[in-house]
């Protein structure tokens, strides 16, 4: 208490708010009762095959094949969803026209419509004899029942938390300065780089990690679109699924462990860059 009087703010930062102890103390509890505690059972279920056990279900050939699958079109989608999710969020945020505010409310879909209707929808869409999937097979181009359908399908359920993310943001960077980057004589690729994207790296690693992480559990929409062949278009949760309708509880629980694992560094990571980000923006 002494070195708290001594160091006012060295433990609490002002709040308007009072009663840091009691938010404290609700805050640990409601996270150790909604996500701990979950998170420990799990690992507890998994830890009777020990780390030998768990190795060998994580070299298992179709579970690496079903994890690669699942987080290297996540991370792509997520990428994808970035750069058009900047754009998405900077035209409904600078610019004013007509039906505005009704593209704006379509950004929701995704969150509104139930995962399976996703899925079947885009299933309609990109089928060889879909709407769009009967232009794209002459060209020899499949997307439904393929790895491309599930990239289309994470990059669906994932735009709205980049766009959401960043339209606050963009609402709150001032577009003077913009103008006085150009009558500085800078060009428009120079504004872009140098005054404009480096206020948004937080808030866009933030949306990143968002469509990053509902992408990795997306089950519903994607088992739809996939066609689930082994080695080719399965993805980890469905993998899941199977184990426990097989009652193999054990490794169902594995190869969780093992995505959340893999999940959390990865998430770890991009808190790191963000709040490096942060950091040199002098916003901490």
């Amino acid at each position: 208490m002494a070195l708290a009087a001594a160091r006012p703010g060295f433990f609490v930062k002002p709040s308007a708010l009072p009663g840091f102890g009691p938010a404290l103390g609700y805050t640990l509890v409601y996270l150790s009762l909604i996500v701990l505690l979950p998170l420990a059972a799990l690992a507890w279920k998994t830890s009777g095959l020990g780390f030998s056990g768990i190795l060998a279900i994580a070299a298992d050939e179709r579970v690496a094949a079903a994890l690669r699958v699942t987080f290297g079109l996540s991370l792509a989608a997520a990428l994808v969803n970035v750069v058009f999710g900047v754009i998405v969020a900077w035209v409904l945020t600078r610019y004013d026209f007509a039906g505005r505010r009704l593209l704006d409310a379509a950004v929701d879909l995704p969150f509104a419509l139930p995962t399976a209707v996703a899925g079947l929808a885009l299933t309609g869409l990109y089928a060889s004899n879909g709407w769009i999937g009967q232009f794209l097979a002459p060209l020899g181009i499949k997307i439904a029942f393929s790895r491309a359908g599930i990239f289309v399908a994470l990059v669906f359920i994932g735009l709205p938390f980049v766009v959401r993310t960043l339209q606050p943001v963009l609402a709150e960077l001032d577009s003077e300065i913009e103008e006085a980057s150009a009558t500085l004589g800078a060009t428009r690729f120079q504004t872009v780089a140098r005054v404009i994207l480096p206020p948004l790296l937080p808030a866009v690693l933030t949306g990143f990690a968002l469509a990053f992480a509902r992408a990795i559990g997306e089950y519903g929409s994607v088992i739809f679109i996939a066609g689930n062949i082994p080695y080719v278009s399965e993805i980890a949760p469905l993998l899941i699924v199977q184990k426990l309708e097989e009652n193999n509880y054990a490794g169902a629980t594995a190869i969780a462990v093992i995505m959340l694992v893999i999940s959390f560094l990865v998430l770890l990571l991009i808190n790191a860059v963000q709040a490096l980000s942060r950091r040199r923006m002098g916003y901490v």
